[in-house]
């Protein structure tokens, strides 16, 4: 599920899931205290899933491995959202201010790897950067780059892949 901001595409995702059923909704935002917007984000999110999902919040440090580990049998997962991921794996590589971005490639490698081999139903949300202007900053390029190649990296992998646009799901494959 891809989209851009306030498209609609978590909401389309928690959907795609029974909302009576057990799920694992894996959530990958940091927290910040000092971040009052960022807490309140966090918080809608969070009221809106139901009672029989189970929340994996903050994401594991390795998603890769919490995918690899899925079983046929278990419940879906959802996770939410791949940029928030993303982020902090560049802040975690410190790719913000080096030039080696061997880290971040090796974390992207291994999570299509684990996506491609869950064995579990998922769904994936993701935001779309890449379809406007070139950002002004070095950081702003670099995490439209590094996004944009993990979207394409995963599209490869995935059965479906929607793009929301305006709340709408367009279907892509």
């Amino acid at each position: 599920m891809l989209g851009g901001a306030r498209s609609g595409k978590s909401a389309h995702a928690e959907g795609l899931l029974p909302a009576t059923a057990p799920a694992t909704y894996v959530a990958t935002a940091r927290r910040d205290p000092g971040d009052a917007e960022w807490t309140a984000r966090i918080a809608a999110h969070a009221e809106r899933r139901p009672s029989s999902w189970t929340t994996r919040e903050p994401a594991p440090p390795e998603l890769a491995g919490t995918l690899r580990a899925a079983r046929v049998d278990d419940p879906p997962i959802l996770v939410d959202d791949l940029a928030t991921w993303l982020t902090g794996v560049l802040d975690d590589a410190g790719g913000w201010e080096s030039d080696d971005l061997e880290p971040v490639h090796a974390a992207r490698q291994r999570l299509v790897e684990a996506v491609g081999g869950c064995a579990a139903r998922l769904v994936l949300v993701s935001a779309e950067v890449g379809l406007g202007i070139v950002p002004a900053t070095r950081s702003g390029r670099l995490f439209r780059d590094q996004l944009g190649a993990l979207n394409a990296s995963l599209a490869e992998c995935c059965d479906e892949v929607v793009l929301l646009v305006a709340g709408i799901p367009l279907t892509l494959r």
